[in-house]
């Protein structure tokens, strides 16, 4: 039988028909849009003590206030359901449930989230539950952070906690957002909280990562609801080389595998890649690797959810240390432990107001490689989308065509990836909001809907319209 997808997969200006069923979402994280700090028991993260230290973000801004999402949660699903969506993706914060990292969980922390989980199901969204994204908490953090093993297994008190309050009301969980961010940002580069630059400790915290993923799956379903659906988020970097010459192609192997392979082999696989060993041999020995976390950390997954924005473009470098082209953020300190004679490089074409190239063949390519390598794992795009200098016109409305096309052509990108063989079940735009843009503050406009940040104000801008449309009929319209 010809589906309605393969029937126009040869017409590239005709619309598109998605599979039914699939999942049409956009996505948020806590801290980027919750702000009330210091309300209801909340206690800061290493996000709130990185963004107070003077010199860390973009004009010192800070989330204690961002979107006030906390205060207006019900006009902001209130916009998802006028909007069409069927799934929203946010985040709980850790120290708003669990204000030290130890202990009971403050019930006025679980309350927020019961009301927001209410709402979305009232108005028919499913809500998609991240445990994880970014927020740990300032005092594990103090006692060692993700280098030390105890903080993984305080992730997994947490997840219990955050499960028996909502295991009832969610059906679909993710434990962890990026954990390539949090370990080789956060404790390598020092772009990201905690703002270390130890590449230890950055092999250290993704392998805790792993573990604490392992062990959250294993509290989720020892807990939730038996046809809920466990999952992980990963920032898969679709790396390509610069040159077809062997010595890019080995810079391309070990990025990879620092990027991508450090995870999805444990999570996956059940073992970390050899050639991760080899390549970061003179840094650690991996003794911090005990009998059993790599059984720990591989646990069997519903999907698992690809973030996607830019391809990554590498060469062999002279030696001289070249990294900050990466597009993470510039520091003296490479993200790349073990990655020193490798160069990254801007690929050609339009950019984003991040720099970052708009490139949906990457997209493509990368569903196509997790469809090959594991060929029976469900995918969801669990983010994607693009920051443009929205602003308002004196009529109070929001053009960005920019985004309609970035979106429209990474969708286009999906669809063909569908058509030839790839099993993703939904897409999950980046983001809702305009909101706190980590350390570049409130700089850079990702969201479909403006955030008239001074009053709170939210516009649809003509990127929501358009993608409402497209979410409503399942079908992407030709350009």
């Amino acid at each position: 039988m010809v589906t309605a997808a393969q029937q126009t997969a040869s017409a590239p200006d005709a619309p598109r028909t998605f599979p039914k069923g699939f999942l049409w979402g956009s996505a948020t994280a806590s801290y980027q849009i919750e702000g009330a700090a210091t309300e209801d028991g909340r206690t800061p993260s290493i996000w709130d003590t990185y963004a107070r230290t003077p010199g860390r973000v973009r004009n010192g801004d800070t989330g204690d206030t961002a979107t006030d999402h906390y205060h207006r949660w019900r006009e902001d699903v209130a916009l998802m359901a006028e909007l069409g969506l069927g799934a929203y993706r946010f985040s709980l914060a850790w120290t708003r449930i669990q204000p030290t990292g130890r202990g009971p969980a403050v019930q006025k922390g679980l309350d927020f989230y019961r009301r927001l989980v209410d709402e979305l199901l009232e108005k028919g969204i499913q809500p998609v539950a991240t445990l994880y994204h970014w927020d740990l908490p300032q005092e594990l953090e103090d006692a060692g952070g993700w280098p030390e093993r105890a903080t993984a297994e305080r992730f997994a008190e947490y997840t219990a906690l955050a499960a028996d309050a909502l295991g009832d009301r969610v059906k679909t969980w993710t434990t962890l957002n990026e954990p390539w961010c949090s370990a080789f940002l956060g404790y390598g580069s020092g772009v990201h909280a905690p703002g270390r630059t130890d590449p230890v400790a950055a092999l250290r915290a993704a392998h805790h990562l792993n573990l604490a993923h392992g062990l959250a799956v294993q509290a989720l379903r020892d807990r939730v609801r038996a046809d809920a659906q466990c999952s992980v988020t990963l920032n898969i970097h679709h790396v390509r080389p610069l040159t077809g010459g062997d010595a890019d192609a080995d810079a391309a192997r070990r990025i990879d595998a620092l990027a991508n392979r450090v995870f999805t082999g444990p999570m996956l696989r059940g073992a970390y890649p050899e050639d991760l060993l080899k390549d970061t041999a003179h840094l650690t020995d991996w003794s911090f690797v005990r009998d059993g976390d790599l059984e720990q950390a591989r646990q069997p997954l519903d999907f698992l959810g690809v973030n996607y924005y830019t391809p990554t473009v590498v060469s062999q470098a002279d030696g001289s240390g070249v990294h900050t082209s990466d597009g993470h953020g510039n520091s003296p300190y490479s993200p790349w432990p073990g990655a020193d004679r490798v160069a990254f490089h801007q690929p050609p074409g339009e950019t984003t107001a991040m720099g970052w190239a708009v490139d949906p063949t990457g997209l493509y390519d990368l569903l196509r490689r997790l469809s090959s390598d594991f060929p029976r794992l469900r995918l969801v795009i669990t983010e994607n989308g693009a920051a443009f200098d929205d602003y308002a016109d004196p009529e109070g409305r929001v053009n960005d065509p920019a985004r309609i096309a970035y979106v429209r052509d990474h969708l286009a990108a999906v669809h063909r990836a569908i058509v030839d063989g790839a099993d993703v079940r939904g897409y999950f735009l980046w983001s809702l909001l305009d909101n706190f843009e980590w350390a570049h503050g409130y700089g850079k406009r990702f969201g479909a809907v403006y955030v008239d940040y001074p009053t709170g104000t939210r516009i649809p801008k003509a990127s929501a319209r358009w993608y409402s449309e497209v979410a409503r009929t399942g079908v992407l319209p030709g350009a």
